[in-house]
């Protein structure tokens, strides 16, 4: 079994297709946890990404958001501890742009600009007709080790 103060980055994924292609991503395959807090209702998945040790969770079927997710990433730390860094990684709701042609499958990574993070959250921005779109906010910049 796996010791939880051993793992340093959470992987979130929004849904089960998600999960399966973050399980494919480790180069090794833990053991379960020794241990799990009992309000922890996660299924995890641990492994190494090169000398990262990462435990993997994705969201309850059926159930999307923000508020779903805050709460795998609760109970994620309240049975690991030292997770220091977390993703949420997965299939994007879209990218447009008339400057690049990206479609479906396509890899897109946000790369922070001024002191914006990099990724618009659908809830940030709003079209106006006849306009471009309008950010009305952002999230926060990866952390520096990223």
């Amino acid at each position: 079994m796996s010791n939880p103060l051993d793992y340093t980055v959470g992987w979130i994924c929004a849904i089960p297709t998600e999960y399966v292609a973050a399980q494919a991503f480790l180069d090794e395959k833990h053991e379960g946890p020794e241990y799990i807090s009992p309000n922890d209702n996660n299924d995890y998945t641990l492994g190494k990404i090169g000398r990262h040790n990462v435990v993997v969770a994705v969201l309850p079927n059926g159930e999307y958001g923000l508020s779903s997710a805050a709460s795998v990433a609760r109970d994620m730390l309240h049975s690991f501890p030292n997770v220091r860094i977390g993703l949420m990684v997965g299939i994007g709701g879209g990218a447009p742009s008339l400057r690049y042609d990206i479609r479906l499958g396509d890899v897109i990574v946000g790369v922070p600009i001024n002191r914006t993070g990099g990724v618009i959250q659908f809830n940030f921005g709003k079209t106006i007709q006849g306009q471009e779109f309008q950010e009305t906010g952002f999230l926060d910049q990866p952390p520096t080790l990223l």
